[in-house]
């Protein structure tokens, strides 16, 4: 019989249930308030009867009760790995000692550490700067960054730094209007995401960089299909929308399609996006628009001549390095380009992504861009094309490597995240973020204050830049399009003895003139 078929742990809750049943009987005998316990035995009881019954969970099922602490410590082990276990230079995506520089960038408070680095900088995988022993006086404003080519009748001056792609929906509306009144205060732009012009995009009047995707949402007709006129018409209505950017792929889920689900298509996320409400809605892998090089281009030139010649470009992650080369060659053919190209990296953030396509699609930012860089200087085409790097700029040296690695302009996404109260809960997609950041749990939604929220946004942009300046000035360089990768350097320059020592010269120490005495 399945009754006498009990594990250890089964038979020791039916045994110790029973001794405690047992043990307040006698002693209720006695002092009658001890049978109140009872009323917690009882249930408890109950509850492990059901859990050895139950077929879906087998730790409960075998470990009746106290399968639940194993649950709840699940629950909560993030908070004791980032609380208690993680040290300043762990964590991912982003360790402590980053998250805690973007913390007091955007509070405004000293930013400086005390008695040395933490880090291992003779280890193969550090990476440091060269600075020049001759540096210069920094500047007192960082550079802007013209985008617009020859065809492009309205140009934008863009700053070195600005707000990456995310959208109402995966962003609370607090959330997004605390970026963008922060990018208005600080006069850089805010990238819409792919989930449409929203009524808190536009609320307080910050440039804004239109984001189009597979959905089209926000300019899509009831087929799902690119609205034209729509498109015309939203533009010319918002004067701050800026430039326009067609979302080729995400660094974080390349040639991935999304679904929104009924229950998150509300009446406001309808309308916003032009959708029937508490309908489920599927964003297509690729693009119905076009479907190979030539037919991007075309629909570059569609979207700048709709918009009244805005800049206009794409974002895409590198995957095939051919399919990119294919495009910079047809832009020869053609004579049709693109004003900008935002290059992801596979490390981007997202709000919710399969695991497979977070961890194994898609070229990482530095090799992306260093190939983009040099085939659009192979063409001929980089000085019509301006580069933006997407993908884990968060501190002025990242900052700086990016410029270096072949960007003009960065966006960063969880930096500014970061400078609205994030606390890398990793919890984007649970609707649970305790920050009120990724939730629309307007319990939590509240607890995030724009007023408060937008000067830090500020505040963070303003310091990461000013620190920008003071590492180019250390480096002996006057201009932001200066800096290349030689200014920096990597441990595993120095894994020869001599080297550790001798890093630059190396070639006149271990080769000596001839007749130089050992």
């Amino acid at each position: 019989m399945w009754i006498f078929n009990f594990t250890a742990m089964r038979r020791l809750f039916y045994l110790i249930a029973l001794a405690l049943f047992v043990l307040v009987a006698l002693i209720g005998v006695l002092d009658h308030r001890w049978l109140w316990a009872y009323a917690v035995l009882i249930p408890l009881f109950l509850l492990g009867v059901y859990n050895t019954l139950q077929t879906r969970h087998t730790i409960l099922r075998n470990f009746p009760v106290l399968g639940y602490f194993r649950y709840a410590f699940e629950f909560i082990s993030p908070e004791i790995q980032q609380y208690f276990i993680e040290r300043h230079t762990d964590g991912r995506p982003f360790s402590r000692q980053q998250r805690s520089l973007a913390y007091q960038r955007a509070k405004n408070v000293m930013d400086t550490v005390p008695f040395g680095t933490q880090l291992d900088i003779n280890a193969t995988n550090y990476e440091g700067i060269r600075h020049t022993i001759y540096p210069k006086e920094h500047a007192a404003e960082p550079p802007r960054v013209k985008i617009g080519g020859a065809y492009c009748k309205h140009p934008y001056m863009a700053s070195l730094l600005n707000v990456s792609a995310m959208s109402f929906g995966a962003l609370s509306d607090r959330a997004v209007m605390a970026l963008n009144k922060g990018a208005k205060m600080g006069g850089f732009y805010h990238n819409t995401g792919e989930g449409g012009l929203s009524d808190h995009h536009l609320k307080y009047g910050g440039d804004l960089v239109w984001q189009i995707g597979t959905g089209y949402f926000g300019c899509r007709n009831k087929d799902g299909n690119f609205d034209e006129e729509l498109f015309r018409s939203k533009v010319a209505a918002h004067k701050q929308v800026r430039m326009i950017e067609l979302k080729i792929s995400q660094g974080a889920k390349p040639g991935h399609g999304g679904v929104l689900p009924a229950v998150k298509n509300t009446p406001e996320i309808a309308r916003i996006r032009h959708l029937e409400p508490h309908t489920t809605v599927i964003s297509p892998p690729g693009h119905t628009a076009f479907h190979d090089a030539t037919g991007l281009l075309q629909f570059v030139g569609k979207l700048r001549e709709l918009s009244g010649g805005l800049p206009v470009g794409f974002k895409l992650c590198i995957g095939r390095t051919e399919e990119f080369d294919e495009i910079c060659a047809r832009m020869v053919e053609t004579g049709m380009r693109p004003d900008f190209i935002t290059v992801d990296g596979a490390e981007g953030g997202t709000g919710a992504s399969p695991l497979e396509f977070t961890d194994s699609v898609g070229m990482p930012i530095e090799p992306a861009l260093m190939f983009v860089r040099r085939t659009l200087e192979r063409y001929k085409l980089h000085d019509e094309i301006k580069i933006i790097a997407s993908g884990k700029v968060l501190t002025a040296a990242s900052l700086m490597k990016m410029l270096a690695l072949g960007a003009d302009v960065c966006n960063s996404a969880r930096g500014f995240l970061f400078s609205l109260g994030c606390i890398q809960a990793l919890r984007c997609n649970t609707n649970t973020c305790p920050t009120g950041i990724t939730t629309h749990d307007r319990g939590l939604v509240r607890g995030l204050v724009v007023e408060e929220k937008c000067v830090r946004v500020d505040n963070f942009h303003r310091n990461t830049l000013r620190t920008l300046m003071e590492l180019l000035a250390a480096c002996g360089i006057s201009r932001a399009e200066d800096v290349t990768m030689d200014h920096f350097m990597r441990g595993d320059e120095f894994v020869k003895l001599a080297n550790r020592y001798f890093p630059d010269r190396l070639g006149q120490v271990m080769n000596p003139s001839p007749g130089t005495a050992r």
